[in-house]
């Protein structure tokens, strides 16, 4: 009944990979939560997530950006809404993100993250 959402931007999922979750017969949901160039919160983000669901609400929503922090501004705002909806979903900030944080070089994905786990993802 899981779901994850990647809240990254377009150019960040064709340049630097997405989670794969092929292998629990699963996909990931692209949704912008804020768009390059300007980064402004995409409108009504949490109420098109929600409806994109339609009779299929998972009980569980895993946010996924590139470090964590996009991600749990988008997990809160969709809580907020299904909270108010009277829906029982849970949402869950993946907080190391996809690329984690920067290590002594200042370079993303091997110090923490999904990649640096070894966790299996995608490139296009």
């Amino acid at each position: 009944g899981a779901q994850m959402i990647d809240v990254r931007t377009r150019a960040e999922w064709g340049f630097v990979g997405v989670p794969d979750l092929t292998g629990l017969d699963k996909s990931v949901v692209l949704a912008e939560w804020r768009a390059y160039p300007n980064m402004e919160v995409a409108p009504n983000f949490a109420s098109r997530v929600l409806e994109g669901f339609g009779t299929n609400m998972p009980s569980h929503v895993l946010f996924i950006c590139r470090s964590g922090a996009r991600s749990m501004e988008a997990a809160e705002a969709v809580a907020e809404l299904s909270s108010s909806r009277g829906l029982d979903i849970r949402c869950t900030n993946v907080a190391e993100g996809f690329e984690g944080d920067l290590n002594g070089d200042r370079h993303r994905g091997a110090l923490n993250g999904w990649k640096a786990h070894g966790l299996p993802w995608t490139q296009s």
